[in-house]
């Protein structure tokens, strides 16, 4: 009967059955009061609610692609491909190219560099030069909405591949990446800040050395070496993210906070009561903690969007598309420069980058006032 709560007997009237509510439903109770105060005080920040606003968006984004793909689009077939495929669509002119060194190219119709042919094939493999591969012919087209056989909403890319398409798709990804990042990080920065605030002494040592070391570590230049050792795919980029960023300045953060709830009565009660240190860390300090861990989660989904982009862009992720991607063949098409012309190729995954990563970011400044009662009363 340890799940329940009951009347004491004598409170209870002869005959009369003694109430019984258990724990579970008291635990929702009280949640739900919590999440509704919070709520309240998150409402009142408004530039909380434009980037839940603009969270909202890109998942609807993410939502609408499958669907597109299987009413709108669907049928839209060329050459046994879906045109409108984010990965292998193209509604291009299909020519062969002869694989030359890269800034070697002298006839761009004829002629392909090697990192541009390894990225219209698996992109792990650099062909060698002189092969013969098909490739589309370099043509971005503008944004058509009616008239032609295959109307591109937000025009195409150099390959023909449907602009819209891959930024829809690219939603996907990010969200994927952006989620595992940041719940990686926050189960490791929870358990290193905790378990180094109860315990101390060589334990604590030893793990905040690490933490040390990781934040002198730079992460970006480790990405990419590590890149160059291991394939990286979306889930394990955002796995590899969530250790370094679990293992640097969040879990010093999260290890101040746990200090504080260590020293608090209930804690000295639950360990006089018999309570285990695994219980005592895992029932009493980590929920504690879980709001500020929550808080820097946000904030994990916007540095893992940015090192996705930029890892992306520089051609070191095996991946089949994202908004990195896209910014990729723009560049390497020699298009980075030619601004408002050719602006479809640059500025709708450049601005979705920047808006997702917005978005998180204002979320988690609404949620910083939310966890700390000092930020409310400014």
């Amino acid at each position: 009967m340890a799940d329940l709560l009951t009347k004491p007997e004598g409170d209870a009237p002869e005959g009369e059955a003694i109430i019984a509510t258990p724990l579970w439903r008291i635990r929702l109770r009280l949640f739900r009061r919590s999440f509704a105060r919070n709520w309240k005080i998150f409402a009142q920040n408004k530039m909380g609610l434009a980037g839940l606003a603009i969270i909202v968006l890109f998942g609807l984004m993410a939502i609408a692609h499958p669907i597109f793909m299987a009413t709108i689009w669907d049928g839209h077939e060329e050459g046994g491909k879906n045109v409108y495929d984010p990965r292998a669509g193209a509604d291009a002119v299909i020519v062969e190219k002869t694989v030359v060194p890269d800034g070697e190219i002298t006839d761009p119709t004829t002629q392909i560099g090697q990192t541009e042919a390894a990225l219209q094939g698996t992109g792990l493999v650099i062909p060698e030069v002189g092969t013969v591969m098909t490739a589309p012919l370099a043509n971005p087209a503008p944004p058509v909405i009616s008239g032609v056989p295959h109307p591109h909403w937000l025009g195409t890319d150099p390959f023909g591949g449907d602009i819209l398409s891959q930024l829809l798709f690219g939603a996907r990804a990010a969200f994927a990446l952006g989620f595992t990042a940041a719940i990686s990080s926050v189960l490791i920065a929870t358990a290193v800040g905790t378990v180094a605030a109860y315990y101390g002494g060589v334990i604590d040592t030893l793990l905040m050395r690490l933490v040390d070391l990781m934040i002198l570590i730079p992460a970006l230049p480790l990405l990419i070496v590590i890149s160059g050792f291991w394939d990286l795919d979306l889930i394990k980029l955002g796995i590899v993210i969530g250790v370094t960023s679990g293992l640097g300045g969040t879990a010093i953060i999260l290890k101040s906070q746990a200090l504080s709830v260590k020293v608090r009565p209930f804690i000295d009660a639950a360990r006089v009561a018999g309570g285990s240190d695994f219980r005592i860390v895992l029932q009493h300090i980590t929920p504690n903690v879980l709001p500020l861990s929550f808080l820097y989660m946000m904030f994990g989904v916007t540095a893992a969007i940015f090192i996705e982009a930029s890892l992306s862009f520089l051609g070191l992720l095996a991946i089949d598309q994202s908004w990195g991607i896209m910014i990729n063949i723009a560049h390497t098409q020699g298009y980075t420069l030619q601004g408002l012309q050719v602006w479809w190729l640059m500025i709708p995954a450049g601005a979705s980058v920047t808006l997702f990563s917005a978005g998180f970011f204002m979320v988690a400044r609404a949620m910083d006032e939310v966890v700390n009662p000092r930020l409310r009363a400014r």
